[in-house]
């Protein structure tokens, strides 16, 4: 696909702001791209208002049914009155709109800057509003999105790396190593057995929360899906093992305030681990005919960036046989 055929090459300053403009608001021609790579997002100036944040949504990723369910979700923690940047609902209460041949949606924009992970009384905050989220999240099912799983985490990507990327050189190791930590992820599951799954922001790093005033927002719900409540935990841990333990202990202490946690559940960890850096590399691939991706992620695709993740998918089965966190 040549880059003038790409979807997000017709995603002009001109087409966004015509875009804004057609749910009723006037631009100031200020457009500001954001750092999102997955979607298209831009800070969109207004005359005699506030800025808004304008979300174009990669097409062909969520079917418009998995958007509105994100979208819903939202809603229902913010009629809760949770800190969550929800979508703005315009054009006869719709938060979807349609432009020109994408779907976008419209955002307050809300300050803040990334969140201190090493401040235990920040974990306990964060805690006590993941516990109020998952309480809202186990009340029914996401039944459009799919679940965060082995086989489309880790299988899948495995599979796109080895038949369409990996250099000859490397194929044998990847090949062997991907199939050890594949292996290692089923004893686990074996070991801890059925997990309840519940509906979790998905994506639960720095960068999606947004602190201020002594107090989280949590944003970008677009990785939102069914899993086990400990994704939304464990990208807060860490540092040492000790450090990691009176960090899960703050975040606990917040969190069984408002939800249960399953003790069972800190097994996962090193697993769920292993299935984002699987996925990363083979988002990264399924994304190489966007010509944001090579011109941002100059290093991927490389015979160094090959060898290194190799080396770091052995590590990573060395600490899949490390003990677990546990409660202190």
């Amino acid at each position: 696909m040549s880059h003038s055929n790409y979807p997000f090459s017709r995603l002009t300053p001109d087409h966004v702001m015509d875009a804004v403009e057609s749910q009723g608001f006037i631009c100031d021609r200020r457009v500001f791209a954001l750092n999102s790579y997955e979607n298209r997002v831009y800070q969109i100036g207004l005359e005699d208002a506030q800025p808004l944040i304008a979300k174009f949504y990669r097409p062909d990723r969520w079917s418009v049914e998995q958007i509105l369910e994100e979208h819903d979700f939202c809603f229902e923690l913010v009629e809760q009155e949770l800190p969550v940047v929800a979508p703005l609902k315009k054009s006869g209460g719709k938060s979807l709109q349609e432009y020109g041949g994408f779907h976008f949606a419209l955002y307050p924009r809300q300050g803040g800057h990334a969140p201190e992970f090493d401040n235990l009384g920040n974990l306990k905050i964060l805690g006590r509003l993941l516990g109020r989220i998952h309480g809202i999240g186990a009340v029914k099912p996401f039944v459009s999105r799919p679940a965060l799983d082995r086989q489309t985490f880790g299988t899948n990507s495995v599979r796109l790396i080895e038949e369409q990327f990996i250099p000859d050189e490397y194929r044998a190791s990847y090949v062997a190593v991907t199939g050890q930590l594949l292996e290692a992820i089923d004893a686990v599951l074996a070991e801890v057995g059925p997990l309840r799954i519940i509906r979790t922001h998905g994506d639960c790093h720095a960068g999606n929360i947004l602190w201020r005033d002594n107090a989280p927002h949590f944003v970008d719900f677009d990785d939102a899906r069914m899993a086990p409540a400990v994704q939304d935990l464990w990208m807060m841990f860490s540092g040492e093992r000790s450090r990691q333990l009176a960090q899960l202990d703050s975040l606990l202490e917040g969190y069984r305030e408002f939800c249960d946690f399953d003790p069972r559940e800190l097994r996962l960890i090193e697993p769920l681990r292993t299935l984002r850096m699987l996925h990363y590399s083979a988002w990264l691939a399924r994304r190489w005919q966007d010509p944001l991706f090579p011109h941002t992620f100059f290093w991927f695709n490389t015979t160094r960036y090959w060898g290194e993740h190799i080396l770091e998918l052995r590590e990573q089965l060395a600490a899949l046989g490390e003990p677990a966190l546990e409660i202190q």
